[in-house]
């Protein structure tokens, strides 16, 4: 079987049984896991399925939300080179907020023992990560706790971000895009996100080209709103040229 007609009949039993598996497929169509891999991704670039841990559910879904241990282990390479991009952006003995978000909370594990920096964080994998770090000096955000995210969100949340004003904030999105802007599946976490880019003077995302043109329900902003997009080489350079058109300037790491 050639690839294409493989990939079409993957597609259609995304779209019949709600989510393909990895193995299963492999096993189903008698190819190795790798190959499946490269299928699933060769769909996702098409816009066709969105690639999760261990397989790929139909696109459309715009509800669908994976939760923290499958967004840590998807493109986690090229979140890796994004974290160690970003570091270039931090100011020195100045004031950053850390969204949530897998890339982010990167970003956090990668700063230097020698960072002197004030951070505040509503995103409790990224505070972790930081409570015995030296040189920073961290401000924990509050609010009700989203299971899925381990982010803090709601009233207390939006209240603090509306009281600072930090250098630069490191943003994540579940999509982005020149149509579609910044969007992620919940309300709540939206109205945060959108607070800490009105409580920056720089606004740095973080997301892998996995994301690009991906539309969810909550759309917090346009990529007018950011400064710097700092991605992977697997966004082209006609839609990094289509994303610098709007005003954004872009690092593939």
């Amino acid at each position: 079987m050639y690839a294409p007609e493989r990939q079409q009949r993957i597609l259609n039993l995304a779209r019949e049984r709600g989510r393909v598996e990895v193995l299963s497929l492999a096993d189903e169509f008698q190819v190795t896991a790798e190959t499946i891999r490269r299928d699933l991704k060769a769909l996702d670039r098409a816009g066709l399925v969105r690639r999760v841990h261990g397989g790929a559910i139909p696109a459309g879904r715009l509800d669908f939300e994976p939760d923290l241990s499958e967004r840590e282990s998807t493109a986690a390479d090229e979140k890796d080179r994004i974290a160690r991009a970003a570091l270039a952006e931090l100011p020195e003995d100045g004031s950053v907020i850390l969204d949530a978000g897998s890339t982010v909370a990167r970003l956090a594990a990668a700063l230097p023992l020698e960072s002197s920096l004030t951070v505040v964080t509503h995103a409790l994998p990224a505070a972790a990560r930081l409570a015995d770090h030296p040189g920073i000096a961290l401000h924990l955000v509050g609010g009700r706790v989203r299971h899925r995210t381990r982010a803090a969100v709601d009233a207390w949340a939006l209240t603090a971000y509306g009281q600072i004003r930090a250098d630069v904030v490191f943003l994540g999105a579940n999509g982005f895009s020149p149509r579609y802007g910044l969007t992620t599946p919940d309300p709540a976490e939206a109205a945060v996100k959108r607070a800490t880019v009105a409580a920056a003077r720089r606004v740095v995302l973080l997301a892998d080209s996995a994301k690009y043109g991906k539309e969810h329900f909550a759309r917090f902003g346009d990529l007018a709103d950011v400064d710097l997009l700092i991605t992977d080489t697997g966004l082209s350079p006609e839609d990094a040229v289509a994303v610098e058109a709007a005003g954004t300037e872009v690092v593939r790491a």
